[in-house]
């Protein structure tokens, strides 16, 4: 990669104005993905401005105006044409919308465009399906300041798009006017969002899907509090109760405090904690997990039209290994071990879970990243690079596994930390096999491997290899006695055959 292709990649902008913030997300195309360069996100509550008769205080105007200011100052290095803005929930609502965007659109030197909610729900599916991996049919939600959006969709084709008049800004308003944290008002507010949703729930129920995301504000700031409280990165409806309880502690919500919770999302955290609570009940949610993008990225990859790909782990993985200078070749040679290993000892039914098989694919592609930095550290520098980098299609647990698998793919050997892309066992498992497949591919050409047979009684594993290859490679053979001894050592009894 070459100091002019880096420094010739254009920018592109997308801004939302939404009804609780404005965002703006900056990005680059480079090397087959979308590198963010700046995120600018203000809160502005355009939502909470709106009077019964659905007109924009002057205030909330101005508070949308003094962010464009700030905005504006970045487009200007932007070509006009690598710049989308729209509006949503608040300014398809408010009755003195172009008062608004005459002032906005001047501030801007851009065009605002005022989107429905069927083309928000559409692009909002977009962001998703362009950063988040796994196969199947989706169910998408979103909630916003003023509106929720539910998407189900498979690959990028979205089979039903519904926006609905229900926001944690709108809630705030409507069911916690008083800010009390009372059984009364959760009640209220989660049984006023059934009443939403049920005019969509046969449609949904009967299309189905097989994965649930959440691409909400609300989503991220439940993740947030998740992992900080030490559980896993699942959203199940037992969770949602529990945080329910822990705000309820609390009497008013000025005094709200649950551990993980940002004061800047405090506000608004009951209102859209009630909303997920009533989508989690009527639609019968058993889990979800956040979503790698929405709105926004939805926009900025719509923009560079060569970005999209079914298989987003593929494009990731492509993207990583051209702009670190990854062996490619050689990342491949170690996939393809690592995968005959895992068939000769069981398959998916040694690693329990189906995210295992492609899991152990990606590290066995990427595990070398670290050698652009240092080979002495190489796995270190892995570990940091890849739960570091954004990676589309790869949940935050899973880029934590990932990242401590490499660090572990040669040399010193220890047990994995706590992580919850996998159970411990199939985990463990994983590197073990990382770890055999490293070595017995280290001459860096199938034509010299070795023929193989491996077997598991339970956590055993028996390598059997011919007698005479060991012999004429006594590297090898003592390298995977070495192993043989380092995995045993720690309780993963390892023999190695001849």
């Amino acid at each position: 990669m070459s100091t002019s292709q880096v420094t010739s990649s254009p920018l592109y902008a997308a801004i939302d104005l939404g009804s609780n913030s404005f965002h703006m997300l900056v990005v680059r195309h480079i090397d087959g993905s979308v590198q963010t360069m700046a995120k600018i996100k203000r809160k502005v509550r355009l939502a909470a401005g709106l009077d019964e008769n659905n007109m924009l205080s002057h205030e909330a105007m101005q508070r949308g105006w003094d962010c464009l200011s700030l905005f504006a100052e970045r487009l200007q290095d932007i070509p006009a044409e690598n710049i989308r803005i729209v509006g949503t929930a608040t300014l398809r609502t408010a009755g003195n919308v172009d008062i608004f965007l005459a002032k906005a659109n001047e501030i801007l030197g851009h065009q605002i465009e005022v989107i429905s909610g069927e083309e928000e729900a559409a692009t909002i599916y977009r962001g998703v399906a362009h950063t988040s991996g796994g196969s199947g049919r989706r169910l998408v939600v979103d909630i916003g300041g003023a509106s929720t959006e539910l998407i189900i969709g498979e690959g990028f084709e979205a089979k039903a798009l519904t926006s609905l008049k229900m926001g944690c800004v709108t809630w705030l308003e409507k069911h916690f006017k008083d800010r009390l944290l009372n059984s009364t008002n959760f009640d209220n507010a989660i049984e006023a969002a059934k009443q939403t949703l049920l005019p969509i729930l046969e449609q949904y129920k009967d299309l189905g899907w097989d994965v649930c995301v959440g691409a909400s504000g609300t989503v991220q700031a439940l993740q947030e509090i998740m992992l900080t409280q030490g559980m896993d990165e699942v959203i199940t409806h037992a969770k949602l109760k529990r945080l329910q309880k822990q705000a309820m502690t609390s009497n008013h919500l000025e005094e709200l405090e649950i551990e993980g919770l940002t004061l800047e999302r405090a506000l608004v955290f009951p209102s859209g904690l009630s909303i997920l609570i009533a989508i989690f009940e009527l639609l019968e949610i058993e889990s979800m997990t956040l979503a790698g993008g929405a709105l926004r990225e939805g926009m900025a990859y719509e923009m560079v039209a060569e970005l999209r790909q079914d298989d987003i782990r593929a494009r990731t993985i492509a993207s990583v290994q051209t702009r670190y200078q990854i062996d490619i070749e050689y990342g491949e040679q170690v996939a393809s071990m690592a995968t005959k290993l895992l068939a000769q000892v069981g398959g998916d039914a040694w690693i329990t879970e189906p995210q295992g098989a492609m899991l152990l694919d990606t590290v066995a592609k990427l595990h070398e990243i670290g050698l652009a930095i240092d080979f002495k550290k190489g796995g270190e520098h892995s570990a940091y690079l890849l739960s570091n980098l954004d990676l589309p299609g790869y949940t935050r647990a899973q880029k934590f596994f990932l990242a401590e698998t490499a660090r572990r793919y040669r040399e010193g050997l220890t047990s994995l930390p706590e992580q919850h892309a996998l159970s411990g066992s199939s985990g463990k498992r994983v590197l073990r096999l990382l770890r055999l497949a490293v070595l017995l591919t280290h001459r860096r050409s199938p034509a010299l491997e070795p023929e193989f047979m491996i077997k598991s009684d339970g956590e055993a594993l028996t390598l059997n290899i011919n007698h005479a290859w060991l012999e004429a490679n006594p590297l090898t053979a003592a390298e995977l006695e070495i192993e043989a001894n380092r995995q045993t050592d720690i309780g993963w009894p390892l023999t190695i055959a001849g």
